[in-house]
């Protein structure tokens, strides 16, 4: 019988569906394609029909989880006299609130933290890179916006705060994730964000005069 279109988009969600679950189980390092395989119900001719190696799979997983809403941003800072603190801070309040409901979202990026990225899976930290630096370019645009309108204090880079934003970004995911949800990471993440985004402000008058 032939396969549609839509068939063998339906194995290759079976095929990432698997992978996740027995990559989490596992680890990617001791994971074989063949219990990919055998978890998905399909042959190993089957994953390599749609993926070239398990680097290639873990890739895939690893492009379901976007970062913080980077267009979203990239479009609302150009916006005349918006405040362009308030959209960053934002969406990634929004992120981290979809990630505390997301378990999907949080076995994949469980993972990621987890491997071990030898010679095999050197290819993600090269697509790690890559994702870094076009998102703290976008991030960094947007405090340069706030600078130039005088709402990100002058002792911050745009730079700097883009560096730190991501720093409490990963550490908040990272210790959440890796040491048992030790606390509740949409209220204390919105708190810790809170904090850092009124380091970035500048005062205004009305605040100081108070």
């Amino acid at each position: 019988m032939r396969r549609t279109k839509a068939d063998a988009e339906a194995t290759r969600q079976k095929i990432l569906n698997a992978a996740e679950r027995v990559f989490y189980a596992k680890g990617v390092s001791n994971t074989t394609l063949e219990e990919v395989a055998k978890a998905a119900g399909v042959t190993r001719g089957a994953i390599y029909w749609h993926f070239a190696n398990k680097t290639d799979l873990f890739l895939a997983l690893y492009d379901a989880v976007p970062l913080p809403q980077e267009d979203m941003i990239a479009r609302e800072i150009e916006t005349e006299a918006s405040d362009t603190l308030a959209i960053v801070e934002s969406a990634t309040v929004d992120w981290l609130d979809t990630l505390a409901k997301d378990e999907q979202r949080q076995r994949i990026l469980a993972i990621m933290l987890r491997c071990d990225y030898d010679s095999d899976m050197s290819a993600v930290l090269l697509r790690q890179k890559e994702i870094d630096e076009r998102h703290d370019a976008v991030l960094e645009l947007a405090f340069a916006r706030a600078l130039e309108r005088g709402q990100l204090q002058v002792n911050w880079t745009p730079a700097s705060a883009a560096r730190a934003l991501r720093w409490l970004m990963m550490g908040l995911c990272t210790e959440w994730l890796l040491f048992g949800r030790r606390f509740d990471l949409a209220a204390e993440g919105r708190d810790a964000l809170k904090r850092l985004f009124a380091s970035f402000r500048t005062t205004r008058p009305a605040e100081s005069a108070a």
